[in-house]
């Protein structure tokens, strides 16, 4: 390592250090001079140590393990000793101080031996982490047992169950992935979550617009039932609901879009007009519901509107169960009844959902299928699980929810159908071999 290399790195450590302990001074601000056991001078301080520690180590050899450790223990051991005086004296506990020199020091070292950005980063989050106390600790404060379970459920669902199952199809026929259909029952668990936390840490009515949009990414469908359920719970605020469940669906219209672009891109061209309209369409409708005032009058609180159970671990299981049996069927009726199949399928599976029809027919569009039949079938599975989830809420939510469902779904069927019959003329003389 020349003399400019260390002098860069070791102005890296010292900057890590600052910026540690900038925050470590900011909070530390009120108190007298000489009542802090470690600020901003003493966490640069540190880190250029360990910095330093580091440079001479290179030099080493075999002992530069001994030597490091050395030293760590001896800064380690006076900060541990000056926090302890600091905490007596102010009748307090504490050991983040410490541990915010040691981690400097750590990083100091990194900083010269290691990997630079990966020093830096860690600097960052570090600091980041220092600064995040109060926001850390008031959402502690406020998480419940079912919320912590959820968490570790989610947990458990995607760190322990999904890297085991197979990657590879595991029915003869070719149809059934365990460990695609897994990865979308986790992925819905954690739209879930994700939902209920948005709705209470930003209230009701930005809560609600981010759980449209983020259930939408998984599922429209269980995102419409579960709105349409807290509407019948707050008929006060159907409206807002069925803004979020709209949301929910024209989401869902862009997610086709990409996923079926991800499988086959030639397919875009048949689907981006019909469904690109009908999802604007349904966007300004659920936008309207959710910016205008609310019939009450204060629109309720979000904890009172937020669901009872963040993680319906049955109801993600059902999912998986329908994506699987969507999955096959599809697969059985295209191998066997060609397009007619197709269509009859997508008709079934639009019922819940879109997403098995979709990558189904993605798959299927370069074959004998072909991309004008496969992009109708997925059109007219949207079409359907737009009609159902208006009949759902309806059902589930009451009619007020309904109304504005059932209309905001005629909407998007009339621009739809409309994008439909513009896309075929104008992609026809496009596009001639498409259908074949």
């Amino acid at each position: 390592m020349d003399t400019n290399e260390l002098f860069q790195r070791l102005t890296l450590a010292l900057a890590i250090g600052l910026l540690i302990g900038l925050e470590r001074g900011w909070q530390a601000r009120q108190e007298p001079e000489g009542e802090r056991a470690a600020g901003l001078r003493t966490h640069a301080l540190v880190a250029l140590l360990g910095g330093i520690s580091g440079a001479v180590s290179l030099h080493l050899g075999d002992g530069a393990g001994t030597m490091l450790g050395f030293a760590f223990a001896v800064v380690g051991g006076t900060v541990v000793l000056f926090r302890f005086r600091e905490t007596t004296y102010d009748g307090t506990f504490g050991a983040t101080t410490a541990v915010a020199a040691l981690l400097a020091f750590a990083l100091g070292v990194l900083a010269v031996v290691g990997d630079r950005a990966a020093a830096a980063a860690a600097g960052v989050a570090v600091a980041g982490l220092l600064a995040l106390k109060g926001a850390l600790h008031s959402w502690v404060s406020r998480l419940t047992w079912p919320e912590l379970r959820s968490v570790l459920m989610l947990a458990a669902m995607s760190a322990i169950l999904l890297p085991v199952l197979p990657r590879q199809p595991v029915d003869p026929l070719g149809a059934i992935n365990l460990f695609e259909i897994w990865l979308m029952t986790v992925m819905i668990a954690v739209i879930s979550f994700a939902g209920y936390v948005a709705i209470k840490l930003t209230g009701a009515q930005r809560g609600i617009a981010l759980t449209g949009l983020a259930g939408g990414l998984a599922s429209s469908t269980a995102a419409t039932l579960t709105l349409a359920r807290l509407a019948a719970h707050h008929p006060q605020q159907s409206g807002l609901m069925a803004g979020g469940a709209l949301l929910a669906g024209a989401t869902m219209m862009v997610r086709v879009i990409v996923v079926a672009g991800i499988v086959e891109w030639r397919l875009v061209a048949w689907l981006l007009l019909p469904l690109g309209a009908a999802a604007i369409a349904t966007a300004v409708a659920g936008l309207v519901l959710i910016v205008r005032p609310s019939e009450s009058a204060e629109g309720g609180d979000a904890a009172e509107i937020a669901p009872g159970n963040p993680l319906d671990i049955v109801a993600v299981l059902k999912f998986g169960a329908l994506l699987t049996a969507v999955g096959l069927l599809t697969h059985i009726a295209t191998l066997y009844a060609g397009k007619a199949g197709a269509y009859g399928i997508a008709t079934l599976s639009g019922v819940a959902d879109v997403d098995a029809i979709t990558l189904s027919m993605a798959r299927m569009a370069g074959g004998a299928l072909g991309f004008e039949a496969a992009a109708l079938s997925v059109l007219i599975a949207a079409a359907v699980n737009t009609i159902a989830k208006a009949a759902l809420g309806w059902m589930a939510g009451g009619r007020a929810f309904g109304l504005r469902m059932a209309g905001a779904a005629l909407l998007a069927l009339a621009v739809g159908i409309a994008g439909h019959a513009a896309g075929s003329l104008a992609l026809a003389p496009l596009i001639p071999a498409a259908g074949h």
